[in-house]
């Protein structure tokens, strides 16, 4: 059986931290800001740790990736 190659396009978005944890980026930043507060668009700044039941999928995706 071959080895499983990492997904390149997940291994851009997402890492992983010394836990095992998967750390994502927010969606909805980049265009239509005008009408977002800017207390949205700070917090919308700030990486976030994937909820378990995602992280899952993603960790199988980006087994490789330290």
């Amino acid at each position: 059986m071959p080895k499983m190659k990492t997904h390149r396009g997940a291994a851009k978005r997402f890492k992983k931290t010394a836990t095992g944890k998967i750390v994502c980026y927010h969606a909805y930043k980049s265009h239509i800001l005008e009408k977002k507060s800017p207390k949205r668009k700070r917090n919308l700044r700030k990486a976030t740790t994937m909820h378990s039941t995602d992280a899952k999928r993603i960790a199988r995706l980006i087994a490789y990736v330290k």
